[in-house]
């Protein structure tokens, strides 16, 4: 019979699958086409990586995995969830000192929640300020991925 995992153990394996979960489903977020069960696994792994990131995870782990709960929930026509879990991210990457792409990643999710709750305003300054902001991403692969996020977002009028 083998031991039990100590504590730091099993905190290691929560936090490989907090991230594998939170992988799995920022990928299949980025899909415009899913079916029917790829979307209920990506709100399964959403969760499961929201629940893995409380138990284990820093502030800001947290709040990214509230983010991208968010994020699934605008993607699934779910407003007022994805404004629930929208709000529980905000304090940490609309202050100060937030780096560039969690700022624009923000922004991008701010607008997917505001478009999904027809708040056209909000969804329009969201947009525009995720555009900006991966436009200025030093980095090309930091684009790349903030770009594929944003190629899920629906299009504000201003821009159709």
């Amino acid at each position: 019979m083998s031991e039990k995992p100590t504590l730091e153990e099993t905190a290691n394996w929560q936090r490989r699958l907090a991230s594998q979960a939170n992988n799995r489903a920022w990928s299949l977020s980025e899909s415009r086409v899913r079916t029917p069960e790829e979307d209920d696994e990506m709100l399964q792994a959403a969760h499961t990586a929201m629940y893995l990131w409380t138990a284990v995870g820093n502030e800001k782990a947290q709040a990214h995995a509230a983010q991208l709960v968010a994020h699934v929930y605008a993607l699934l026509g779910m407003g007022s969830e994805a404004s629930r879990y929208q709000t529980r991210s905000q304090p940490i990457f609309f202050g100060e000192g937030t780096p560039l792409w969690e700022v624009a990643l923000a922004h991008a999710v701010a607008a997917n929640v505001a478009a999904v709750n027809k708040d056209t305003t909000a969804h329009n300054q969201h947009y525009r300020k995720a555009i900006a902001l991966v436009a200025a991403l030093p980095d090309p692969e930091d684009r790349q991925i903030l770009e594929a996020t944003l190629n899920v977002v629906p299009l504000p009028d201003a821009f159709v």
